[in-house]
């Protein structure tokens, strides 16, 4: 009989991808940036290698306050070097070669219900 000690392997425990809702209580700008930067902050120290952030795409589906500033300021951060990619939901799709390069390291997230959609309510944050 074979026992597998768990606790000795803390990082299969650690799913490497998260997701995150920024807008589940429709916060204004400032917060959802806030939330964003602590989400951040946790995905980094419980070791995720991904973030998958649905920050919505506007109440019009014409673009909104939140996802604009949510990609503006994933753009500084990675500019910055504080995170190493981030891969908008309008390109999350194995058309896309960013998309196809992390598909190919993480073949978890083909089944990702968002892969394809295009959907610009969300991203996905490579930490």
């Amino acid at each position: 009989m074979r026992w597998f000690v768990w606790a000795a392997v803390p990082s299969l425990l650690t799913p490497k991808i998260k997701t995150v809702n920024l807008k589940f209580d429709r916060p204004g700008v400032q917060r959802a940036l806030e939330r964003l930067s602590r989400e951040l902050a946790i995905a980094r120290q419980e070791d995720h290698a991904l973030l998958k952030v649905i920050h919505g795409y506007g109440s019009t589906g014409t673009g909104g306050d939140i996802r604009i500033a949510v990609q503006k300021h994933l753009r500084q951060l990675l500019d910055s070097g504080k995170i190493r990619g981030c891969i908008f939901g309008e390109n999350w799709s194995t058309a896309d070669g960013e998309t196809w390069r992390i598909l190919q390291a993480r073949t978890e997230l083909k089944n990702d219900p968002d892969l394809g959609r295009r959907n610009p309510g969300i991203t996905v944050v490579i930490l």
